[in-house]
């Protein structure tokens, strides 16, 4: 049986919180100190050259601070995760390509949010509890944790003060029992509307709650401003869960565009944009089609909603540019098909990941 690595995110009891938020000290300690010395250590003189970037790995960085703990006081997080600090650290220099990296902080106004990070193991199951250096948490077990060998993950916090745990596990990967097929076009409209007619229907979470929070903000009332926008989040995400599912559990293919949102957040449609979720929606249908071993494939856009997919043609009747964004219905003018816009371009994705599964998937 093929197996997979699945994150699963659990809420940790209230009462654990300040535990929690004095381990997240300790370790900002760490990642503060580990920041400085890159910082401070990024370039060495060589006599004959000049100066030499130097870039630190994971490895140098641990040996460095293997003593951290002892000379710092530090006794509520272990060595692995010093060394869990230091390879997230040079993991993030190297996406970022910076040698210095934004700083920790513990206190104050930009007080970051709590991050408790452990490897492979560290973290068992006893009791119902999660263990981690001998210190016991419980937590909201909704995937029956016990059941799972846990591999690295971390505890973090979220802008309200609520904890959570996030531990990877391996997984049994489920095969489809669905057998359609589905084109998806990401629209504002409706954020998504299928090849099969099935849409999702546009929520405007944040618009709906713009009232609400222009109240408490009025009222600095930051407690509430957290809680509104976390309640959109939520029903976003529930909206996308939903659907995914659903579009997962009963097809073998499934192909969409690849619109981007963060091009268009950079436009007067941002905030429709944003609020519809369209990365959520394709990361959710992502990691879903691997779990269920369904085919999922982004194709390239260009043209389907003004190419009649009846005919394959650009007729001169198709809908044109920012003029034609209100044709929602149009005839073909070649062949006399009748189309529905969003369902057009669904049905024109669903063939170009037809012709991208004939030639094959290159290999990057």
């Amino acid at each position: 049986m093929k197996t997979t690595i699945k994150t699963l995110r659990v809420r940790v009891k209230d009462k654990h919180a300040k535990l929690l938020r004095k381990m997240a000290f300790e370790v900002n300690q760490v990642w503060n100190a580990v920041n400085a010395f890159t910082d401070e250590n990024c370039y060495v003189p060589i006599p004959p050259v000049g100066w030499v970037r130097v870039p630190y790995s994971a490895f140098d960085l641990a040996k460095t601070f293997k003593t951290i703990r002892t000379e710092r006081g530090l006794n509520l997080i272990g060595s692995a995760t010093v060394q869990e600090i230091t390879e997230s650290h040079a993991k993030a220099r190297k996406q970022f390509k910076k040698d210095k990296l934004k700083w920790r902080c513990s206190g104050g106004a930009r007080r970051s949010l709590g991050w408790v990070p452990f490897k492979s193991r560290q973290l068992i199951w006893r009791n119902s509890q999660a263990v981690l250096f001998n210190h016991h948490f419980g937590v909201f077990d909704s995937y029956g944790l016990g059941q799972f060998e846990f591999r690295s993950g971390s505890f973090s916090e979220d802008s309200r003060g609520r904890w959570y745990l996030n531990v990877c596990v391996k997984i049994e990967i489920q095969p489809c029992s669905g057998t359609g097929q589905v084109g998806i076009d990401l629209g504002l409209k409706t954020t998504a509307t299928c090849s099969d007619g099935n849409t999702l229907e546009r929520g405007e979470w944040y618009r709906s709650a713009e009232k609400k929070l222009a109240i408490a903000q009025r009222a600095k009332n930051k407690k509430r401003v957290r809680a509104i926008h976390a309640k959109v989040k939520n029903c976003r995400a529930d909206a996308n869960h939903k659907f995914s599912r659903k579009i997962v559990n009963e097809n073998a293919l499934i192909v969409i565009g690849n619109v981007s949102a963060s091009g268009l957040a950079k436009t007067n449609m941002a905030k429709s944009v944003l609020d519809a979720g369209w990365f959520q929606l394709k990361t959710m249908l992502d990691y879903k089609s691997i779990r269920m071993q369904v085919e999922f494939l982004e194709v390239n856009e260009k043209n389907t909603t003004q190419t009649c997919s009846s005919c394959g043609t650009l007729p001169n009747s198709r809908p044109k540019g920012i003029a034609g964004l209100g044709i929602r219905e149009w005839t073909c003018s070649e062949c006399g098909a009748e189309h529905d816009r969003d369902i057009n371009a669904a049905k024109n994705i669903l063939a170009l990941g037809h012709e991208r599964l004939a030639v094959g998937i290159p290999c990057l």
